[in-house]
Formats: structure tokens, sequence, C-alpha cells
């Protein structure tokens, strides 16, 4: 009688059967058609604080240089330095007067459709979401699906 070892190397010598290797697949496709979506969904997510630590940022430089010139306007821009433009996102600084400003963070290439924006009194806001994102926010940042 042959104990369950050699059963076993005897078998594994024989290699396997067309149709044990097609179970194999279909149990690989199925994980990575569940896998790799939420790994998609976690670098999106991943990336969305580059945009609002850069926004916090600007803002805290737009304060200092109102304190020190009574206003956001340096000419025709806005006062502080803006953020360098990244790979995922470009920041720009709109509807600025001397008392108020909006920066604003715009997404591009992977990051596409979403925005984010920050004024002068905190207001945090995500006017543009990809679709599947849920519903654009005028009082927070979105940092994941369907919620701020």
């Amino acid at each position: 009688m042959k104990t369950p070892s050699q059963t076993l190397s005897r078998r594994l010598a024989l290699g396997f059967t067309l149709i044990e290797v097609m179970i194999v697949v279909v149990i690989v496709a199925i994980l990575a058609s569940v896998a790799y979506p939420s790994y998609q969904d976690y670098v999106t997510r991943g990336r969305i604080p580059e945009a609002t630590a850069a926004l916090s940022a600007w803002q805290v430089r737009m304060e200092q240089y109102f304190q020190d010139n009574r206003s956001y306007l340096s000419g025709a821009n806005c006062g502080a330095r803006k953020p360098d433009d990244t790979t995922s996102f470009t920041f720009d600084c709109v509807d600025q007067t001397q008392t108020t400003f909006t920066l604003q963070a715009n997404g591009r290439g992977a990051m596409s459709g979403f925005q984010f924006t920050l004024n002068q009194d905190n207001v945090r806001a995500t006017p543009g979401v990809p679709s599947g994102w849920g519903n654009a926010q005028t009082s927070c940042w979105v940092s994941k699906r369907g919620s701020c």
C-alpha cells in the first residue's frame, strides 16, 4: 500500500490535467476582477491629499501675505506664490479681491474630473468629481467614494 506522500509525489510527477489548470485560471480571474477596481480606487484616494495639502499650505501663505500687505492681491495675481503643478493637479487662484480669494486644484491625467477649492474663510468644497464618486460637495473635500 502506498503512503499519501508517495501518491502525491506520483501525482506531481504526472502533472496537472487541463481541467485543473482551467479551474485555477478561473479562480485567479475572479480574484483579479474584484481586486483591480479596489486597487484603482485606493490609488486615486492616495492622490487626493496631494491637492488638499497643497491648498492648505497655500492658504497659510495667503494669510501671511495678507498680514504683511493688508491685501490678498499682488498686482493682478494672488499675493502668495502658488504651488507648482503636479502630474495629478494644477493650481489656480480664482475670484480674488483685496479681501477675498478662492484657491482651486483641478485634476488632470488619472485625476481628471476632480476639483477642490478653499477660500479665505476656510470653506472647503469639491465642486467637481468624476462619475461614480458621488455628488459634488459645497462644504467638504471628498476623500473617498460617496463621502467627505
